[in-house]
């Protein structure tokens, strides 16, 4: 059977590719069609780097040469097609209609080694800070190449350059800022791709991300240059509608890799399973300086795959380069959600308005007027973000906002979570045994791949489970704004050499909330089922911690069995208000299949794990005077 929920990256890249068809307000009846072609000419280049590789180049210009040009260019390994200067459409290149309308120099790359492009294509191209000769090549370097060559050869451009880019081209807009081409006035990093193992796609708190990788690198192959066809990508078979139960029958990680064929990229990603140099020399938050461009970074609350990478880079380029100007921007989106989608709604939760349409006329293309046309200023904020709970946008001089105030939610006896820290006198824990031959699922149904409706999915199917923990506040009597970062401060033990630990943040719905007007499916809105969203138990934020990196990714430890311990869990930003009415709760458990791979809760090499190796353990999680668990929040009071 064919693949039926594909992976949502590849979703993500065909949003993007199609993101000015796909966002295309409806037109009046007698108003005849945008034709894109009776405004714009397109040219193709190979254009020469400093090392005598060429990138090859698409460049849409406008076809009115009674004025100049801003360029607005996006790099990506997904490819410039359709190849040809009969065919294609500048449509799919612009963030949105205003983009064409006013009329801009637009510019497609095929990144080096991939599609068109000659040279060799690394996997996230670690970044050379000091560069000794023109073997020396990364994404700056051919950016840089590629900017002077434009601004000298394609006419009518007025010598201001734009770049952006979502989830992998995100990565590649902000590797190409790193020692910018003057010509470079803005940048747009969305959901970029920053540091692979820390919170983006392949590990969360060291565990790897298997259901959404699995599904990637099934498609997105090494590849032969030139290339004569149009897409690398292939479909791919999973031959069961339940990945859980898939994954489970395949085994280890080993065994996983091996069921895809061609699996180089996914074993790259598997072997390296601590913070070692293949994923540090990668991580380009860490070279993120010498930036003279005005940025712009942007990400969705829900985005599955790349969460952290916007927060790391909004944080390397104002650390690293005071005086630019650099704006945050968290919606309520999925991984590129944005551009091709409405942003309304996701699963049974509903934000209330348009939010992408929201963002492309108020924030992106002002942004871009002003800073590549002289147009007015934008007046952006250091944040722009918006708060789910209550579906208000908020600005910020600071991201977090600088009066968010640290407060702690504490574990207490019979599931109770309260302000006041634990008086007990004597060693008080909860516990649970953990099974990873029967792991605790991500979501309440079977489907194959990664839904990004995880993040707000209901988890009452989990809160039954005998292998998780609940604790829970009583109804709040007002409205708690939570901003910013989330640290669960867990003493726990286990009877295991090896645990993960899995804390997830979740929002209790009264018992008489109503029903969702409208549903979110595939970027599309539709009727909701007939079902109140009475007891709903929202996930607002969750994250694993692998036990074996409790004291850091770069080396791994084996668990002492039976001896107590303090971890943090360290759990991706929020924006979200509890609304009065609602309940806080917290869940723990020690699986969160196959979202993140199987920890065999031995102190193994993981992928290689026998099945002896996989084997129950006792939890404990204490919760008295002088060894406390909780979850620290950042609150607006």
């Amino acid at each position: 059977m064919t693949q039926a929920n594909f992976t949502n990256r590849f979703l993500t890249i065909a949003i993007a590719v199609l993101a000015g068809l796909a966002t295309r307000p409806a037109l009046a009846a007698d108003a005849p069609a945008y034709d894109a072609s009776a405004h714009y000419t397109k040219y193709e280049y190979r254009i020469a780097m400093r090392d005598g590789a060429h990138l090859f180049t698409v460049v849409y210009t406008p076809k009115d040469t009674s004025k100049a040009y801003p360029i607005l260019m996006e790099r990506t390994p997904y490819g410039c097609g359709p190849y040809g200067v009969d065919r294609g459409s500048p449509e799919h290149l612009a963030p949105s209609q205003a983009f064409l309308d006013a009329g801009y120099i637009f510019v497609c790359q095929d990144v080096r080694g991939r599609f068109m492009s000659e040279g060799t294509w690394l996997e996230m191209t670690p970044a050379i800070d000091n560069k000794k000769s023109a073997k020396d090549v990364d994404e700056s370097s051919d950016t840089h190449d590629t900017v002077q060559w434009l601004i000298d050869h394609v006419k009518g451009n007025n010598g201001r350059v734009g770049l952006w880019g979502i989830s992998y081209p995100g990565f590649y807009t902000a590797a190409s800022v790193i020692d910018s081409h003057p010509a470079i006035k803005a940048a747009s990093p969305e959901a970029p791709v920053t540091d692979l193992f820390m919170g983006d796609d392949s590990y969360h708190g060291g565990a790897f991300m298997l259901a959404a990788n699995y599904d990637f690198y099934a498609v997105f192959k090494p590849q032969a240059n030139p290339t004569e066809g149009e897409s690398d990508w292939k479909s791919f078979e999973y031959h069961n509608d339940d990945a859980y139960d898939y994954f489970l029958r395949l085994g280890n990680l080993d065994a996983i890799t091996r069921s895809i064929g061609d699996p180089t990229l996914l074993r790259d990603a598997v072997e390296h399973d601590y913070y070692d140099a293949y994923w540090q020399k990668r991580a380009i938050d860490k070279h993120l300086k010498n930036v003279k461009a005005a940025m712009l970074t942007v990400g969705g609350w829900f985005d599955a795959e790349d969460l952290a990478g916007p927060l790391l880079v909004d944080k390397a380029i104002r650390q690293n380069n005071p005086g630019t100007p650099e704006t945050l921007v968290m919606g309520p989106w999925t991984h590129g959600g944005w551009i091709g989608r409405v942003g309304k709604s996701l699963g049974k939760v509903q934000f209330a308005q348009d939010n992408s349409e929201f963002f492309k006329q108020k924030i992106m293309f002002p942004f871009f007027e002003q800073h590549l046309r002289g147009g007015a200023d934008a007046k952006l904020p250091a944040a722009y973000v918006f708060e789910t709970g209550s579906n208000v946008w908020r600005r910020y001089d600071a991201w977090p906002p600088r009066e968010a105030r640290k407060r702690t939610l504490w574990f207490g006896p019979h599931g109770s979570l309260g302000w006041n820290a634990p008086a007990e006198a004597q060693p008080t824990f909860d516990s649970y045994v953990s099974d990873p031959n029967r792991p605790v699922p991500y979501i309440a149904y079977a489907t194959q791949g990664m839904p990004q409706e995880y993040m707000v999915s209901d988890q009452r199917f989990a809160a039954t489970r005998p292998d998780v923990l609940v604790y829970e506040t009583p109804v709040l009597d007002e409205d708690l704004t939570v901003a910013g970062p989330i640290a669960a401060k867990l003493a726990v033990s286990t009877t295991a050499t090896d645990v993960d630990w899995v804390v997830k943040l979740i929002d209790v719905y009264p018992a008489d909330s109503g029903a969702p007007e409208k549903e979110h499916r595939r970027g599309i809105d539709v009727p909701a089922p007939e079902s109140a969203m009475g007891g709903y138990e929202q996930l607002v934020r969750g994250q694993p911690l692998r036990a074996r990196f409790r004291h850091g990714y770069e080396h791994p430890e084996a668990v002492v069995p039976n001896q107590v311990e303090t971890v943090s869990v360290e759990l991706p930003d929020v924006n979200h208000v509890f609304r009065r009415g609602h309940r806080i709760m917290v869940q723990i458990q020690s699986s969160w299949f196959p979202l993140i791979d199987r920890n065999p809760q031995s102190f193994v090499t993981i992928r290689s794990a026998k099945p002896e190796d996989f084997v129950s353990a006792t939890q404990h999680v204490y919760r008295w005077r002088d060894q406390p668990s909780g979850i620290e929040l950042r609150v607006l009071e």
